[in-house]
């Protein structure tokens, strides 16, 4: 079964044109490519979570067995010239 994606926005065909021009290309094969590149970079991002968790894991692995609390006058030590 076949469904068509009809867009109405004058936006959206703008767009489409000017890639399919800049790509020499039909507008439906410009919209496919578009479509196929922005799920590919969907499907590859990491969400920010799983990245601040991830930073989280390292961060105490290299702290050690016996990490000590970074206290407000050692980060203040840290930006002094």
């Amino acid at each position: 079964m076949t469904t068509t994606l009809n867009v109405r926005n004058p936006r959206a065909h703008e767009l489409a044109r000017e890639l399919a021009q800049r790509r020499n290309t039909g507008i439906t094969e410009a919209v496919i490519q578009a479509l196929e590149h922005e799920l590919e970079r969907e499907r590859a991002s990491t969400p920010l979570a799983k990245r601040l968790e991830a930073l989280a894991d390292r961060a105490l692995a290299k702290a050690g067995p016996n990490p000590q609390l970074v206290t407000e006058a050692d980060r203040d030590a840290m930006w002094a010239r």
